[in-house]
Order: structure tokens, then C-alpha cells, then sequence
């Protein structure tokens, strides 16, 4: 079993769903920058059934009101959705390594015991971005998607790939990713945050730019107090080259092996969800 690098610091995220970007309103200002009202509902979430919301709701209960609406929380002057059970839910922010309903790293947390609410999307990372969806900290600050209502316990980042893909500077991934874990971690204090490498071939094996970008999250993360699970060398590690579609994206087996590899890590690295406590 793959021994994960993990760093933990008494401060205690994450998938690239498919994202709906809404139309652009009166920006509102937060502590993680101006945001757009932006209607979205991101595959994978737990509220699974609910209906797209077309504007967020304000001076409301938030407990009250159905899975799937979208409420502007006024502590934080923030659109967020309201899941069925955050209080179990991992949040994971990826690229389309995370996409797919079965992916590894949406697997792995599910068989340690999460409910997965993914954000993201194909294309973007750290500081790479689409047409439609700004990179990681951007698509957050404008809303081109949400995060929940309450706390979740564990927030993922993953991502990276598109960044090597780009030749983005180390400064840039290093100056986006720490304007990331730093707006999570203002947004959700007592969460705990991880972050997933850039899945590549080995150094020796042709891993290039990939493994490169992997190698700096890892000293992103240690800086910055967080878990952090290298995958730099993953595909030639556990022989998965042979399930690569397209050289970059893995097809269901592929998905299936690194999924049970990762969440052995994750467990081992104290990530499990915890049962609530009696009573």
C-alpha cells in the first residue's frame, strides 16, 4: 500500500461535477472576493433530487428550507446550497480526474464513509480555466459554483493536471492554491483539508510536468497545515497505464484501482469519517 506524504498542524479541501453557470448579477463582496449570483447544481451532490435553484433566497431559515436551494447566507454575504446532511458530506474541488459519478477520488471518499458533493470542472486547476468556469479560487470568488450551507468535515482539493497541461509558473499554483485553502479555511474553520496530487507517470517514466506540479502541491500542502496524497507517480506505481483512454484520463477499471489504493491512504492518514457520538 502506497504510504501517503501527510502533514497535519493544529489548524485543520476538493471533483470536477458539472457545473451550470448562471447569469452575472450585482457582484456582492466577502471575505474571499466579489462574487456573482450564479444558479448551479454540481453532479455528484447529495441532493440529488432537488431542482436547479434560479436565485438564491434571503431573510429565511436556512434549516427549514428544501435540499437544493440556494441561500445567501448574510454572515458571510455568500450564496451556498443546503445539502440533506452536510455534517457527513466530503467537499471535493477537482478537475475531470474527479468528474466522473465513479472516479477514483469520488470513490475513495465514499468508501470511507462520506457523502460526496463535488465542484469544479473539466479544463480548470489552481490557475488554468475554461470559457465558462474560472480556475479554482476565481470560480469560487465569482460563483461560478457553490459551496454548502454549515460545516462540512472534510474538504478535498485536487487537481493540477491542467495547470501542467498549460505550463502555469510555480509561482502561480503556488500564489492560487494558498488564496484557496485560505478562503476555505476562513469560510469552515473546524474542517479538516486535503489535497490530492497530480496524477502522472513516474519522474523516471515520462511523468514530466505532471509529477513536477505534484511534487510543489506537496509543499503547498505542508506549508499550509494540510494532508496531502502524492499521486506523481501513481500510474506507473500501480501498473495503471494500460486503462488510460487518452493518456491523461483513466476508463472505469483504472478508476476502480486507484480508488480502493487512495481511500486505504486516506484512512490511514486519519480521514475516516468519524461516527457521531452517542446521544
Amino acid at each position: 500500500m502506497h504510504k501517503p506524504r501527510t502533514f497535519h498542524f493544529a489548524a485543520a479541501v476538493i471533483a470536477a461535477g458539472l457545473v451550470l453557470a448562471g447569469c452575472a448579477q450585482t457582484p456582492a463582496t466577502s471575505s474571499d472576493g466579489p462574487q456573482t449570483a450564479a444558479p448551479v447544481a454540481p453532479s455528484g451532490s447529495p441532493a440529488a433530487a432537488a431542482q436547479t435553484p434560479k436565485k438564491p433566497v434571503t431573510g429565511q431559515d436556512p434549516l427549514k428550507l428544501p435540499v437544493g436551494s440556494l441561500y445567501k447566507n448574510p454572515s458571510n454575504n455568500r450564496n451556498e446550497i443546503i445539502l440533506a446532511d452536510v455534517r457527513h458530506t466530503a467537499v471535493l474541488i477537482g478537475d475531470s480526474q474527479s468528474q466522473p459519478e465513479g472516479s477514483w477520488p469520488r470513490a475513495a471518499l465514499g468508501s470511507i464513509g462520506y457523502k460526496v458533493y463535488t465542484v469544479g470542472r473539466g479544463g480548470t486547476g489552481f490557475v488554468a480555466a475554461t470559457a465558462t468556469t474560472g480556475n479554482y479560487i476565481d470560480a469560487l470568488q465569482r460563483g461560478d459554483w457553490v459551496l454548502p450551507f454549515g460545516t462540512p468535515p472534510l474538504i478535498v482539493i485536487q487537481g493540477g493536471g491542467n495547470d501542467a497541461a498549460h505550463n502555469v509558473s510555480d509561482e502561480q499554483i503556488t500564489a492560487n492554491a494558498n488564496r484557496l485553502i485560505a478562503a476555505l479555511r476562513k469560510r469552515y474553520p473546524p474542517a479538516k483539508i486535503a489535497m490530492i496530487g497530480t496524477l502522472a507517470k513516474g519522474a523516471n517514466d515520462g511523468g514530466g510536468r505532471r509529477t513536477q506540479v505534484d511534487a510543489l502541491l506537496g509543499n503547498i500542502a505542508a506549508k499550509a497545515g494540510a494532508t496531502f496524497f502524492s499521486v506523481g507517480d501513481w500510474v506507473t506505481k500501480y501498473h495503471v497505464g494500460g486503462d488510460l483512454v487518452d493518456g491523461v484520463h483513466l476508463n472505469a477499471a483504472g478508476h476502480a484501482k486507484l480508488s480502493g489504493i487512495l481511500a486505504a491512504d486516506m484512512a490511514a492518514a486519519g480521514l475516516r469519517l468519524q461516527p457521531d457520538p452517542a446521544g
